[in-house]
């Protein structure tokens, strides 16, 4: 008897490793992959716009994807922007949801990446005003660490801007490895309303460029720390439209921020 259950313990203990591998094997094979992310902001800056009037930001999201190129996620943060500016009378979180296909072409350096983003903003619209919730159709193209990106606005309620269907942004970004650890972040963006309210173009006081440079640097256990200052350039109607009762939102800035993946 003890023979027989020395024997089955020695079976037992060959048989787990390779158990083991064979879950291993079969989760490295498997076509599908769930990652997440989670950050701490010292603000939330969005097209090189303060959305949380200077104040800290938690930041996190979920990602789908599948070997075929298919993915979707979804990603949310706290906000105060629509509140500071009287446009809802409460509205303290943006909700992002898309889904597209990425891949690349004939297995080189150069990728290509197209969907839909959905920017969703619960809470109370103030009578009178229009909700910011804005639908964006994208696509980019990207060669090793550059990348550019175009969305465009398939609502006619882009950010709580009326009549601004064909609105459009333009995104050319580079994330260029400076060592194996840290990492330098350059973009440009511009953004241009469509449309017109009132006899008044939405580009006249909604439209506007911005630019970002950054330092990441990545830690043990998928933790990244790092800082950005942004800026952006508008006349004096477009920082007046961009500004609440204390501050103008799209003033130079500077943002820290530590992040966890998994």
């Amino acid at each position: 008897m003890r023979k027989l259950l020395l024997a089955s313990a020695a079976s037992a203990a060959l048989a787990l490793p390779l158990t083991m591998f064979a879950q291993s094997a079969a989760a490295e094979d498997s076509p599908h992959s769930l990652s997440g992310n989670f950050g701490l902001y010292s603000q939330y800056i969005f097209r090189g716009v303060s959305q949380t009037n200077t104040d800290p930001a938690i930041q996190g999201g979920f990602d789908y994807s599948h070997a075929s190129g298919l993915y979707a996620g979804t990603w949310l943060s706290n906000v105060s922007w629509l509140t500071d500016a009287a446009a809802y009378s409460s509205s303290s979180l943006e909700w992002d949801v898309y889904g597209g296909y990425r891949g690349t072409f004939s297995n080189s350096d150069f990728g290509y990446d197209v969907g839909l983003l959905q920017y969703y903003y619960p809470g109370t619209v103030t009578p009178g005003l229009v909700k910011a919730d804005t639908l964006e159709a994208y696509g980019a193209l990207s060669w090793k660490w550059l990348s550019a990106k175009y969305s465009y606005s398939l609502g006619n309620k882009t950010f709580g801007v009326a009549d601004s269907r064909g609105t459009w942004y333009l995104d050319i970004s580079a994330n260029y490895p400076l060592t194996d650890k840290l990492g330098l972040q350059a973009h440009y963006g511009k953004q241009k309303f469509d449309g017109t309210v009132a006899g008044v173009t939405n580009d006249s006081f909604a439209s506007f460029e911005d630019y970002k440079l950054g330092l990441s640097y990545a830690l043990p256990k998928d933790f990244t720390v790092g800082a950005y200052y942004t800026t952006t350039t508008m006349d004096a109607t477009q920082e007046a439209f961009y500004s609440n009762a204390t501050r103008f939102l799209g003033k130079d800035n500077f943002t820290a921020y530590v992040q966890k993946t998994f």
